[in-house]
């Protein structure tokens, strides 16, 4: 009956209408309720159209060629790929195993070492929790750094209520870690550490290879939160070393909801399941795997691998026109991170003598951020900048820009017109900018309290 209305409801609509109603094209997109005539208003905030999107370290818009991998498992081949008994489950399940083989191809790990997760987050929570709580007889040691993502700091602290110990490494202004200061830190009892790959926030990349060679050393188990990392820059987790390794789809040109968490086998490393059920995923992660989200997480790791040379050249060149371009303009400019460790599609800086609130209000014509989306709800100055060092003012004016593989070069040039145009114009609100036009040392001034 249903197929009957659908074949209906198609004949009787026009052809345009099909198209655009399927279209991944933001071109034929269907006005939004929110959007008039003369422009679009949400949340008080009124526009003159979409912004420009450079936020892609917060999530990344699904490439139409992994949709269109996806399509078919949620029209026609929808089966459960856990039903063993017709057809629907077994296309399924081929599916789901072609898509593990494309996302452990582009780390260089086994298809038999993936396992499919909601989520980076929740691989994360696998990682730290899950071997903790296994091996909990004999250790009670995990070694972290103070610039994490929410979710392993949040993890850690979890295990710390729990009575095990966590050391938290520091990180010099650059952003990375000191080899020496983790190896002092290891002890006997050390059961885990997890250092991420890429800072989601400023974009350093961590030496994992250096660190997995100390970790194998001590014979410690390594997990390294790579979300920011897959697809961007090469992950080998031979060479890193990794015995288990967070993954994410939506960083990737993926959809939203669907990660992966790689398991060393030999030597093999063991995890308490967080989650109890129907013991899928080899009772890692019970629950139906999700077909489509999964087929297309396999389809953009695939993608990445064929493409992820050419996206970094053309990335690398966007970035380095937004910071030239900004810097031609306006001083007081300051790249927060190493530049000469970084992923290049992630430029975070900081705008001396202007309000960072301000200024990303300024902006609502360019999607950005000050931080990571899980945590830029906070007006607090960003953990991640005060870990290295960076003043509290410095640190409140910082804006994150996205660079990825759809942005072209009149977005970037548009970028920094808008960006310079208000931060001249909040500089000529601000009273400490004159002072130090005019030569004045605000440092070196008292401050009377009133």
């Amino acid at each position: 009956m249903a197929s009957l209305l659908l074949r209906q409801t198609l004949t009787k609509t026009k052809p345009t209408a099909i198209i655009r109603r399927f279209s991944t094209a933001a071109a034929v997109a269907s006005p939004t309720e929110y959007e008039e005539p003369t422009g679009i208003t949400m949340k008080g905030v009124k526009i003159s159209g979409r912004p420009l999107y450079l936020d892609t370290q917060a999530t990344t818009p699904v490439d139409p060629r992994v949709l269109d991998s996806m399509l078919p498992f949620y029209l026609s081949r929808y089966g459960n790929p856990h039903s063993r008994t017709h057809l629907y489950g077994w296309e399924s399940e081929t599916a789901v195993e072609t898509a593990r083989a494309q996302v452990a191809a582009l780390i260089g790990a086994s298809p038999k070492e993936i396992v499919f997760t909601s989520g980076a987050t929740e691989s994360n929570n696998i990682s730290i929790k899950g071997v903790m709580h296994f091996y909990k007889e004999k250790k009670r040691h995990v070694i972290t750094t103070q610039t994490e993502h929410k979710c392993v700091l949040d993890s850690c602290r979890h295990l710390q209520q729990e009575g095990f110990e966590v050391t938290y490494l520091p990180v010099g202004s650059d952003g990375l870690i000191d080899l020496d200061r983790l190896r002092k830190e290891i002890r006997p009892d050390t059961g885990l550490v997890s250092i991420m790959a890429v800072n989601n926030e400023i974009g350093v990349v961590q030496p994992v290879e250096e660190i997995g060679k100390i970790c194998k050393e001590f014979n410690v188990p390594f997990h390294t939160d790579a979300a920011q990392a897959l697809g961007k820059i090469k992950v080998d987790v031979e060479k890193c070393n990794a015995s288990l390794m967070s993954l994410s789809g939506h960083k990737i040109y993926g959809p939203k909801g669907v990660g992966a968490l790689y398991m060393r086998r030999r030597p093999r490393v063991r995890v308490e399941p967080q989650m109890n059920g129907g013991g899928q995923e080899r009772g890692i992660r019970s629950g139906t795997v999700p077909t489509p989200l999964v087929v297309g997480m396999g389809a953009a790791c695939e993608l990445a691998m064929k493409e992820m040379e050419y996206d970094e050249k053309r990335i690398k060149s966007l970035q380095e026109r937004l910071l030239n371009g900004i810097r031609e303009k306006i001083d007081g400019v300051v790249v927060n991170g190493s530049m000469d460790r970084r992923y290049v599609g992630n430029l975070n800086l900081s705008f001396a003598y202007v309000e960072g609130e301000s200024l990303l209000m300024g902006l609502k014509e360019v999607a950005v951020s000050s931080g990571s989306a899980c945590t830029s709800a906070s007006l607090e100055p960003s953990y991640v900048l005060r870990a290295l060092g960076v003043d509290e003012d410095m640190a409140h004016t910082s804006i994150r820009f996205g660079i990825g593989r759809f942005t072209t070069e009149e977005e970037i040039d548009k970028a920094v017109e808008l960006t310079v145009k208000q931060v001249e114009k909040l500089r000529e609100m601000s009273p400490l900018y004159e002072m130090v036009k005019e030569g004045i040392d605000i440092k070196q001034i008292q401050w009377a309290q009133h």
